[in-house]
């Protein structure tokens, strides 16, 4: 390993030790070289997420070392149970070589500590209540070549330095934002809000996804864009929560947080979806979709999870994406590292864009016109319908919104996922 070159540098700046972060900084000390891991707030921490985790993110857990036995305090599901169109369809997690059929469930204010110090584990230096501020700029190039910050409960004033830095730090990202890269407005953007309750079904083994939401406080009833999710805890208690994109009229207009309240109203009352179980506040957050924020590398700086915008536009899910762009991230840079020259050093830099293009351009595409699509009530109204008494479709259906398909030697559904994301454009 790569002594540290002082207290204060390293060969990389990781900013944000959330999942894209915890697992760039493995990958990066894992291979020898000497990280900074620097998080704004402390461990354990919450943030607003459905912790479901579909056996994409579920793979990047086991290439991790984490320990996701049922002992070790994690829930297994089986797969998504899907409502809609008065139907009710369960559908198994597809049998795959390239992922594995269960995904998981935990809650985030001790998934993301875990990922942290599995990161510190492997040898990543992390500091804790390390808030960082501006970056540092060569005067000459306009490169990154480090960070200011404030450090502990005094606040004190601190320099970081290193030749790459990693922006980890979520969708606000004032990293990025500071180097001039702003959000693409031509691209989906979520939010999602969610409670915890305490109720009997805190034990199902599937997911649960809700492809109406019903607007009943009016005269009339209003489908809404948008989805829910009832996920169990295990616990004793279930997340539930629902997920909107602003490519409806409605997104700006509505209180998010008083149509899950009556979203909640309408389930069965057994169920305890009701104000006195609710155990947390509802929370909200951003969802950047379909890489709402470019170029991934510029100066010195790369772009990984959220702050890049990798949330997949199809479902939600950014977990599986913040991991796997770390771990595309630190491959890129690790492979930097070793050559002899800065122009060397930035020919393969400037690959990483171009490996999160190939890997997910296409298919999110595909996702962006599908968000078009399902932002428009009557065709949400005409797919739950007719999509969902169809069960060989929806299993096509799933494959494509989860992304989960073998890209060798897959069924007949695989390869024309595979096919349609490679033919459409890669923006």
């Amino acid at each position: 390993m790569t002594e540290p070159l002082s207290e204060h540098s390293a060969d990389v700046i990781v900013v944000g030790a959330g999942p894209a972060g915890s697992t760039t900084a493995y990958y990066l000390a894992k291979a020898g070289l000497d990280v900074l891991l620097l998080e704004k707030t402390a461990f354990p921490r919450e943030k607003v997420c459905g912790d479901g985790l579909t056996p994409r993110a579920t793979k990047q857990l086991v290439s991790m070392g984490i320990d996701i036995s049922e002992e070790a305090g994690w829930l297994r599901n089986k797969g998504l149970r899907i409502i809609g169109g008065g139907v009710r369809l369960q559908l198994d997690w597809p049998e795959l070589a390239s992922y594995p059929d269960y995904g998981l469930v935990r809650k985030r204010d001790d998934f993301d500590e875990q990922l942290a110090r599995q990161a510190q584990k492997a040898g990543a230096r992390l500091y804790e209540r390390c808030n960082v501020g501006a970056p540092i700029r060569d005067e000459r190039t306009g490169r990154i070549t480090g960070v200011e910050a404030k450090v502990g409960e005094e606040k004190t004033p601190l320099t970081f330095h290193a030749p790459l830095v990693v922006a980890a730090d979520g969708n606000s990202t004032r990293l990025s934002l500071a180097m001039g890269l702003h959000r693409r407005e031509d691209r989906p953007m979520g939010v999602a809000v969610r409670t915890y309750f305490t109720s009997p079904r805190h034990d199902d083994d599937y997911l649960e996804s809700w492809l109406e939401l019903w607007d009943k406080r009016g005269a009339e009833d209003r489908l809404l864009p948008g989805y829910g999710w009832i996920f169990g805890m295990g616990d004793g208690t279930s997340n539930v929560g629902l997920g909107i994109l602003n490519s409806s009229s409605a997104f700006k207009e509505l209180d998010w947080r008083e149509v899950l309240k009556a979203w909640c109203a309408s389930m069965p009352e057994d169920w305890g979806y009701t104000p006195e179980n609710m155990t947390m506040p509802i929370r909200g957050a951003a969802l950047p979709m379909a890489f709402n924020r470019q170029p991934h590398y510029t100066k010195g700086l790369l772009l990984v999870g959220d702050a890049g915008g990798m949330v997949n536009p199809f479902n939600g899910e950014g977990i599986a994406y913040a991991m796997e762009s770390g771990q595309i991230a630190a491959d890129v840079i690790v492979q930097a590292h070793a050559r002899a020259t800065p122009a060397q050093r930035e020919l393969a830099l400037n690959n990483y864009p171009k490996v999160l293009k190939e890997t997910y351009g296409g298919y999110y595409t595909m996702g962006r016109a599908f968000v078009k699509l399902i932002g428009n009530p009557k065709i949400m109204k005409i797919a739950t319908e007719r999509g969902l008494t169809h069960p060989l479709l929806m299993k096509f259906t799933l494959k494509m919104l989860a992304n989960l398909t073998d890209p060798q030697g897959g069924d007949a559904m695989d390869r024309i996922i595979n096919g349609l994301s490679k033919v459409a454009p890669k923006a």
